[in-house]
This record gives structure tokens, sequence and C-alpha cells, in this order.
């Protein structure tokens, strides 16, 4: 009994290299998306490796074994075969943060966000990337189902649909918590160049 359960517990906490995923880049070596991060947990990587559809770039000090194979685990792998961007940009809730870059479009303050419909539904305005904003619960409050004018609320910007270059482009400006030190070349952060 106890034997079975000392079994199911390590099959349920593989351990410490399951916090170690890889960075996946495209064939011509830029990151699949930015945000989020184009990340596979280091299974998937090796995985990939061993059936020779990417190119191992660099690799943490870990290793994986099996019976007869050791492999150091992939922190950046490169697809072999390119893969073409998305060009439409699904309508998510997630998006149109980023759209707004999790800014409320009539304060600007950051946090606590939902969304708004510029031209109330009450009023037949539909949910579209033309018609709703990022907004802060205050700012969302107080304009209700109010035009902006009875609001007494002015955008930031006016709603638009963003392109995909445009929103990978904002999702360089939101670096994840954790970048890998073996990442760094491979990310283009908008941050000063070291001289």
């Amino acid at each position: 009994m106890i034997e079975a359960d000392f079994r199911t517990e390590f099959i349920r906490t593989p351990g410490v290299l399951n916090h170690k995923p890889a960075l996946v880049l495209n064939a011509d070596y830029r990151p699949l998306s930015y945000f989020p991060l184009s990340l596979w947990p280091w299974q998937d990587a090796v995985k990939a490796a061993w059936l020779d559809r990417v190119d191992i770039v660099a690799q943490y000090d870990d290793v994986a074994r099996s019976p007869s194979t050791t492999i150091r685990i992939p922190s950046v792998v490169v697809l072999k075969d390119y893969v073409k961007p998305q060009k439409r940009v699904a309508f998510t809730r997630f998006n149109l943060f980023l759209r707004d870059e999790f800014c409320c479009q009539y304060c600007g303050a950051k946090g606590d966000l939902t969304f708004d419909h510029v031209i109330p539904r009450a009023s037949g305005g539909v949910t579209s990337w033309q018609n709703v904003v990022a907004a802060c619960s205050p700012c969302n409050l107080r304009k209700g189902s109010k035009s902006l004018r009875q609001a007494g609320l002015f955008l930031r910007q006016p709603p638009r649909q963003p392109e995909a270059s445009a929103l990978h482009n904002v999702g360089r400006k939101f670096p994840p918590n954790h970048l890998h030190v073996s990442w760094m070349d491979f990310l283009y952060w908008d941050a000063e160049l070291e001289a």
C-alpha cells in the first residue's frame, strides 16, 4: 500500500524539470509570439528534437534520461519549418486589453480592468473591436449605459481592430516575469542596448 502511494505521488510530481520551459522560435529565429511568449514544456521540446522537427540552440544544465539516452533539457529551440504568422487577430478579452496596453481608455488607470461598450448595447452598440475598450471599474460604472458626452468621458484613442503585427509589437512591451538568460539574445524587448 505504501509503495503504491509513493509511485502515484512520484508520477503526479515529476520534479523540478517541469519548470524548464523552452523558448520556441520560428525558422527565422523570431519567437512565434511575444505575449504570451511562445514556450513549450521541456518534454515537448525534447520530443520535437528527437523527431527532428526543431534544432536546439541553447540548453539548461539539467538532463533528461531514458534507459538508453541522456539529453540536456533544451532552453531554446528553432522550428525547422517556417510557420506563417496569423494575420487575423481573434477578438478576445486578453487581446483587447493588450491592444489598449492594459490601461483604461478613459482615465489611463492600470489594473482592475473590465471592458466597456463605447456606444452602449442598450443604444444599439455592438460587441466589436471598433466599439469596445478597456476600462477600469470606476470609469465603467460612471459611464454605465450613457454616451461618452452624457458621462463626461473622453477616449484616449479611438478603438480599432489591431493588425497582428501591431499587437505583436505591443506584446513586446510586457515581458513575462521570468526570462531565462539563454533567451535574451532572441527576445527584442523595448530596452536600451548596451554599447
